[in-house]
This record gives C-alpha cells, sequence and structure tokens, in this order.
C-alpha cells in the first residue's frame, strides 16, 4: 500500500479492496461508450433505426476500440490487484464471480437469441484470459513484447480449419460464428498481456503520476469513478434494462 499514498481510495461499500479513482474512472468511461453502443444497438434491434453495427464501420471499430479499453484495464488491474491483494484465494474468488456471470450470459442470450446465443464472448474471454495472464504476471514488462505477438498472431493468421466450434474459440477463423458476441483468445489475449506489461512498467516506477496529471489522478469525475468500481454488475444489467424499457415504449406505441 506504500507505494501508492496519493491515489488508492478506501473500497465502495461492499468491495473487498481498495481502489485506485483514476483507473476506475478510466473503466468507466469504457463502460459508458459500451451502455451507449449497445442503446443504438437496441435501436435497431427494434427497428427504430436501420443499420448494420456488427458489419459497418464505423460501429466495428468502435467497438474494437471498447473492447481495447476494457482488457487493457484488466491487465493493467491483475497488477494492482496483486500489490494490493496478491492472494490466490482473492483471484479465485473474483474469477468464480465472472465465470458464474459469464454462464449467466449465455443462457439469457440462448433465450433471447436461439442458436445466436454467447458462447465465447467478453465475460467468457476474460474468464480465460485472466488465468493465463495471471500465471504470466513473473514476465512483468516483458508481456508487452509478448502481448504484441500474440496480437499480430491473432491478426495475421487464419484457416478453415479453426471455423468449427471446437476450435474457434482460439480465433484463427477465416468466418467469425454465429454469435451474438465473440472475444476470441486471439488476437484479445494480446491485449490484456499488453496491459499487464504497461502496469507492470508502471509499477517499477512506484505507480507515480505526473505532476501534471496528479489533480486529475487524484479527484478524476465521480460518475465515472462510479461506473467502473461496479463494471460486472453493469454489465450484467445495463442490457436488461435498457431492452426491457425500450420494450414498454414499443408496447405503448412509442
Amino acid at each position: 500500500m506504500a507505494a501508492l499514498p496519493s491515489i488508492v481510495t478506501a473500497p465502495p461499500e461492499g468491495a473487498d479492496t481498495p481502489r485506485l479513482a483514476c483507473i476506475d474512472a478510466l473503466r468507466g468511461v469504457a463502460i459508458l461508450q459500451m451502455i451507449v453502443y449497445h442503446f443504438i444497438y437496441d435501436l435497431d434491434y427494434f427497428g427504430w433505426i436501420d443499420i448494420a453495427m456488427t458489419r459497418d464501420q464505423p460501429w466495428l471499430g468502435w467497438r474494437t476500440a471498447i473492447v481495447t479499453q476494457f482488457l487493457l484495464l484488466v491487465g493493467a488491474s491483475l497488477v494492482l490487484r496483486e500489490v494490493l491483494k496478491p492472494a490466490w484465494r482473492d483471484f479465485w474468488r473474483r474469477w468464480r464471480q465472472i465465470a458464474a456471470s459469464a454462464l449467466l450470459v449465455s443462457l439469457g442470450s440462448a433465450w433471447m437469441f436461439g442458436p445466436r446465443f454467447i458462447w465465447f464472448g467478453i465475460l467468457h474471454f476474460v474468464a480465460v484470459a485472466l488465468i493465463i495472464a495471471r500465471l504470466l504476471l513473473p514476465l512483468g514488462p516483458a508481456n508487452l513484447l509478448l502481448g504484441s505477438a500474440v496480437i499480430v498472431a491473432g491478426l495475421m493468421f487464419q484457416d478453415a480449419a479453426f471455423n468449427g466450434p471446437a476450435l474457434s474459440w482460439l480465433g484463427f477463423v477465416t468466418q467469425k460464428p454465429r454469435t451474438e458476441d465473440y472475444v476470441p483468445l486471439f488476437p484479445w489475449l494480446g491485449v490484456v498481456l499488453v496491459g499487464v506489461g504497461l502496469a507492470s512498467v508502471w509499477r517499477r516506477r512506484r505507480f507515480r503520476v505526473a505532476s501534471a496529471l496528479a489533480p486529475l489522478a487524484a479527484a478524476p469525475p465521480r460518475g465515472l469513478v462510479l461506473l467502473g468500481q461496479w463494471p460486472l454488475t453493469i454489465y450484467l444489467l445495463h442490457q436488461p434494462v435498457l431492452m426491457g424499457a425500450l420494450a414498454v415504449v414499443r408496447a405503448l406505441g412509442g
């Protein structure tokens, strides 16, 4: 804790570890984008607008940017959590929450989307990537190089042999699976490892913040911090709330 004297804050009620408000705020930025993105998606789903968010730009690029932000912070948070709560039992407690949430997403999406249900979306990926990245934490900044290599491999290599359901989760597909959310191991594991590498460099610098950014790091926007403190809860609830509200509007003749 001594390495983080100026940016560590008390945990919110119900949380199990101290917080870094600046990291929570960055996560809040990604969450806010996700909510807006899914709201636009839902407008299309209900037929109020007509866009191809799963095929066309700039929607694909925006989704990639949102996922990248989340996964960089997943990697960085692993390093920070190792400093604040290094025990494996704490890691597995959080991992079980994410894995159970991934199962709920699969069940809920199967009910809603049928054969296009989510079987390896963002939470499924994070559950797998967390274990791999946690084991690679001792590599420290070298994860920057390893992560970059994983990204390049995922972007450059494709083979139809990986298109089947048994292997498509790896990411080397030539045809995207029919699913509402797909975040394969390659190249996205590389983004998590880059986050680990960047945070490892920051850790070696004792988590010092540049003086010009110190006021913002010490007191980031409270709304963004609040969003960033509850990412899993918001992820699980925001779509049911959005789609439920829009369904009511539609039923009322909107």
